[in-house]
């Protein structure tokens, strides 16, 4: 059963993540033609980040949004955010364009949060 569970949590994760993905980058391609990549990569992020937390707690682990995993969530995010940015501007100095440098960030930062989020949801959340 753990590992139904956690294949169930998998797939539930890669259905938040396209939403959260999808917003995160069409606020991103939207923005960043009139301000600062960085700003609009931060812009992006923020509003993501609201969907994803509720479509993370309800849906992905099946528990109640809580003050513990919200913070937890956000401890995480805060993480994943940095790293985000740190991975973003590598792609964009080694010259990926504005374009596709998002893509290639979340292809290393989605599993990286898959991991820590679910162990917020795992050790800080009520059932």
């Amino acid at each position: 059963m753990h590992k139904k569970q956690t294949l169930g949590e998998i797939f539930r994760f890669g259905i938040v993540g396209v939403i959260a993905v999808g917003i995160h980058y069409g606020v991103y391609w939207l923005l960043q033609r009139w301000m600062s990549v960085n700003i609009a990569f931060t812009i992006g992020y923020v509003i993501s980040f609201v969907a994803n937390y509720l479509l993370s707690a309800t849906f992905t682990f099946r528990k109640h949004t809580s003050v513990s995993n919200g913070a937890g969530f956000a401890s995480a995010h805060a993480f994943n955010y940095c790293l985000q940015l740190a991975l973003f501007n590598g792609f964009l100095s080694l010259g990926v364009s504005r374009a596709l440098a998002p893509f290639a960030v979340f292809c290393i930062s989605v599993p990286v949060n898959f991991l820590v989020v679910r162990y917020v949801f795992k050790h800080f959340s009520r059932s």
